[in-house]
């Protein structure tokens, strides 16, 4: 099966080629209701088709994007994650101009070639391509173009910024009317933190807390995860039953979280002189979850499940435990030697009347599967 990361990559790729192909349309109509009647273009006098452009346009358009996708979201997101937006957008931009210039130019040539017949190279194909080069219809078109490149930047932008795919179920209106979910949810906090915030001071606590978020993300992607909220130092994880179970996808995203930290141990101790150190609570349940906010909205999940959660992460502490688990959740999980699980008892949590089972979770240095 393709690796979730993967799987991530192709959907937000897939965006920039919806995104393309939809301007791309635009395009051709607005120069078909511009032409009206004319069989070629003004400015080159080459034989213009309505159809053969909403093909030719269409595909090199949907096939641009994925191009600047995958370019994205593989390699410039990454290059330029630490910079400001104005200038991820600036250099960006330039980048793409370069790139989309030379692919307006293999397109005219390609679309030219086929309409008249002939080669590519052919001395009629590269003379009407440098009279589009030199054209003022060629220059309004990339301007065209860069306004699509920055559309589309802005949303990927957007999109990283809002997560958990935010836009699409915004634009889709998935909730906005609330609607029930059953979901299960992982609060991870690190520990000691007070202490560590005192002793880095606020802004290299703050140095810190950014790179230990960004040590989680791997983990949660590659295990289907999605990101709630960040509260502080405590990170909210939430999956949905069918993701969660999943080759226990929630409680592998503990290991490969507390994986990641043991390597960079080392990094941690040499940049803050502490490396640090996290507990986290498991827990299942169903949640209403809606569209909220006038000024700001947000897509929030509210029910019991969310309070409990966050009681059981409490009880780390008293246990001395690096993860515990509820009952509810432990068995509807596929067997597994990864994960050991040692029975605490049913304890009444703080601000609760019923008493939950709860489960210590060790990890198992040496499964038999390894």
């Amino acid at each position: 099966m393709l690796h979730p990361k993967y799987k991530r990559y192709l959907r937000q790729t897939l965006a920039f080629g919806l995104i393309w192909l939809s301007f791309g349309l635009i395009y051709v109509l607005l120069e078909k209701g511009i032409l009206g009647k004319l069989t070629v273009y003004p400015s080159t006098g080459v034989k213009y088709d309505f159809k053969t452009a909403l093909i030719y346009t269409g595909i090199g358009s949907f096939i641009g994007g994925l191009v600047q996708g995958w370019i994205e979201i593989t390699w410039l997101r990454k290059r330029f994650a630490k910079n400001r937006f104005w200038v991820k957008i600036f250099f960006k931009s330039a980048f793409y101009l370069l790139f989309l210039t030379l692919f307006l130019i293999l397109l005219a040539l390609i679309t030219n070639a086929r309409r008249l017949g002939i080669p590519m190279h052919d001395p009629i194909v590269l003379e009407n391509v440098s009279q589009f080069l030199g054209s003022f219809a060629f220059w309004s078109v990339i301007v065209y173009v860069v306004a699509v490149l920055d559309v589309a930047l802005f949303y990927s932008e957007v999109n990283a910024y809002l997560g958990n795919g935010a836009i699409y179920n915004y634009s889709l209106g998935k909730y906005h009317q609330p609607r029930p979910e059953t979901r299960i949810f992982m609060f991870l906090d690190m520990k000691s933190s007070t202490s560590i915030a005192e002793k880095l001071g606020h802004v290299d606590y703050f140095t810190l807390l950014k790179m230990y978020y960004a040590d989680m993300t791997n983990p949660i992607l590659e295990t289907l995860g999605e990101i709630y909220q960040y509260v502080g130092d405590e990170i909210v994880v939430s999956w949905s039953l069918k993701n969660g179970l999943y080759h226990n996808n929630c409680l592998e995203c503990f290991r490969k979280i507390d994986s990641m930290f043991k390597k960079r141990d080392a990094y941690y101790r040499k940049r803050f002189g502490m490396a640090p150190g996290f507990k986290a609570g498991y827990h299942i349940g169903e949640v209403t979850v809606g569209e909220i906010g006038i000024i700001k909205k947000d897509i929030i999940y509210t029910g019991d499940v969310l309070n409990t959660t966050a009681r059981i992460q409490e009880e780390c502490n008293t246990y001395n435990a690096k993860a515990l688990i509820s009952n509810d959740l432990l068995k509807l999980l596929p067997q597994n030697d990864t994960f050991l699980f040692t029975k605490i008892g049913n304890l009444v949590l703080k601000g609760k009347t019923e008493a939950i089972e709860l489960y210590r979770m060790n990890l198992n240095r040496y499964p038999s599967n390894t």
